[in-house]
C-alpha cells in the first residue's frame, strides 16, 4: 500500500519515471504494472537489485523485517533510498543501514511523512514566530482507532513482537519523530508504561465461539469481524475495502466468507496469539528540562492525532488539521484550518505524502537530498528513543540516552 501511494505520488511530478517495480503478490503486482505499463517487473527484490543499476533512486516498501537486507544491498548498488519506516526491527540493523549509506556515498531518507504535512509546516511557522513562546511541554495522543487495533495488532502482521516487533515502533514511531522534530532539541531521559490489557481470553464474552462467523454474541461485540469485513463490499475505495482485500485476497462476499472461515483476521479478538500491549504512555524528558508526554491507544475512535503544546507565551491545541493558538498576551484565540492550505486532512497523511515526494525528488536533482529533515540521521535519533522507551517500558526503568546518539 505505502509503495504504491509513493510511487504514485513520484509518477504526478514533472520529469519523474517510475522504471521497475518488484513484489512478490500477483494482485498487487498486477496493480503497479496497470498503473506503471512500461515498468519492468520483478517478483523479488534480490533479482532487481543484482541487476546493474536501473534508475536514481528506489523506493523500498517491502515488510519491515526486509528492510535491512534490502537497504544495505541497494546502498550498496549505489541507489539513493527512500525507505518507509520502520527503519529497521532492531538497534543493531538500523545501524547497519546508516553505516551502508555512509559507506557507499548514499543517501537514505525515512518516510516520517508528519513532518512533511501542511499542518507540521505551519505548526513550525507559528512555533519559529514566537506564537506562544518557548515550548516547555507537549502532551500527544495517537487514537489508533479499536477497528484498525484489531485488524493490525490482534488479528493482523504486527499482533506478535516476535514475529514484527513492538507496537511503538511499528505504529508510533512517527509520532515520537514528530515530537523530536517540533521540540528541536535531544531526548535526554525516557520512560513508559504500558500493557497488553484487554485482548486476553479473560476478556471474552460469555457464549463466544473461536471464529465471528459462527459466534452467537458477534452482534454486541464491538470487534465482530463479519461486520468489519463485509462493510468493505459496500465502500469502494475506503479502508474498510482496503481491510477486506487484505484478510480476503479478493473484494468479494464468497472470498470473505471463506477467508472469516478459516483465515487468522476471522478468529475471536480474545483468542488470537497477539503480544504486543494495547495502550501505552511514554515520557521523555528533553535537554533543558523541557518534557513530552505521548499515549497511543486500541481503546479510541479512528481519529486524528491530538496534540498540546504549552509555551511560555501561549497554547497551541491541534488535531492535525485544525490549529488553535492562544495568547497569555491577549487573551485571545486565533484558529487556523490548514485544510485551506493546500491538503485536506484525507489526503495522503494531510499531504504528507506529496510533500514528502515532492522535496525528495527536489533534493535528487539538487545532489542535497542528505538535507531532507527525514535523513537518516535524523530518523536513527527517533528510532533510538523507541528502542530506549521499549527497554524502559519492560525494565521498568528511566533509560538515558547518549548525549551524542540523542
Amino acid at each position: 500500500m505505502r509503495g504504491y501511494a509513493y510511487a504514485a505520488e513520484a509518477a504526478e511530478l514533472p520529469g519523474v519515471e517510475v522504471v521497475a517495480v518488484a513484489e512478490r503478490n500477483p494482485t498487487t503486482l498486477a496493480r503497479f504494472t496497470g498503473l506503471f505499463t512500461d515498468a519492468r517487473a520483478f517478483d523479488d527484490w534480490r533479482d532487481l537489485v543484482a541487476l546493474p543499476r536501473l534508475a536514481d533512486a528506489v523506493i523500498v516498501a517491502l515488510p519491515d523485517e526486509f528492510h535491512r537486507d534490502a537497504s544495505v544491498a541497494f546502498a550498496q548498488a549505489g541507489y539513493d533510498i527512500l525507505l518507509e519506516k520502520p527503519i529497521a526491527t532492531s538497534p543493531e540493523d538500523c545501524d547497519d543501514i546508516e553505516e551502508a549509506a555512509r559507506v557507499n556515498g548514499v543517501s537514505i531518507t525515512v518516510c516520517h511523512v508528519l513532518r512533511y504535512t501542511t499542518y507540521t509546516q505551519k505548526l513550525r511557522e507559528l512555533l519559529d514566530s514566537g506564537a506562544i513562546g518557548e515550548i516547555m511541554q507537549i502532551e500527544h495522543l495517537e487514537p489508533i482507532g479499536h477497528l484498525h487495533f484489531a485488524h493490525s495488532f490482534v488479528r493482523g502482521n504486527w499482533a506478535r513482537s516476535a514475529t514484527s516487533h513492538s507496537l511503538l515502533l511499528a505504529k508510533s514511531c512517527h509520532d515520537i519523530d514528530w515530537l523530536l522534530h517540533i521540540m528541536g532539541r535531544p531526548v535526554q531521559r525516557v520512560t513508559s508504561f504500558g500493557s497488553l490489557g484487554y485482548f486476553r481470553p479473560e476478556s471474552q464474552p460469555a457464549g463466544a465461539t473461536d471464529r465471528c462467523i459462527t459466534c452467537p454474541v458477534a452482534s454486541a461485540c464491538a470487534f465482530d469481524a463479519v461486520r468489519f469485513y463485509r462493510s468493505g463490499l459496500n465502500n469502494p475505495g475506503s479502508a474498510e475495502e482496503y481491510n477486506a482485500l487484505v484478510m480476503a485476497g479478493e473484494v468479494t462476499p464468497e472470498a470473505i466468507d471463506r477467508a472469516l472461515e478459516t483465515g487468522p483476521w476471522g478468529r475471536c479478538a480474545y483468542l488470537c496469539d497477539n503480544d504486543v500491549v494495547d495502550h501505552q504512555t511514554v515520557q521523555m524528558e528533553f535537554s533543558d528540562g523541557r518534557l513530552a508526554s505521548f499515549t497511543l491507544s486500541a481503546f479510541t475512535e479512528g481519529a486524528n492525532r491530538k496534540t498540546r503544546l504549552f509555551g511560555t507565551a501561549g497554547q497551541i491545541t491541534g488535531d492535525g488539521r485544525i490549529i488553535s493558538v492562544y495568547d497569555f498576551r491577549t487573551l485571545e484565540t486565533t484558529v487556523y484550518d490548514t485544510d485551506g492550505l493546500g491538503f485536506d486532512a484525507a489526503t495522503g497523511h494531510g499531504g504528507g505524502d506529496r510533500g514528502l515526494m515532492s522535496e525528495f525528488v527536489a533534493a535528487l536533482r539538487d545532489a542535497s537530498p542528505e538535507h531532507l529533515s527525514s535523513s537518516i540521521s535524523a530518523s536513527m535519533a527517533s528510532h533510538r528513543v523507541v528502542f530506549a522507551a521499549e527497554e524502559a517500558r519492560r525494565t521498568g526503568t528511566v533509560v538515558s540516552l547518549p548525549r551524542e546518539a540523542a
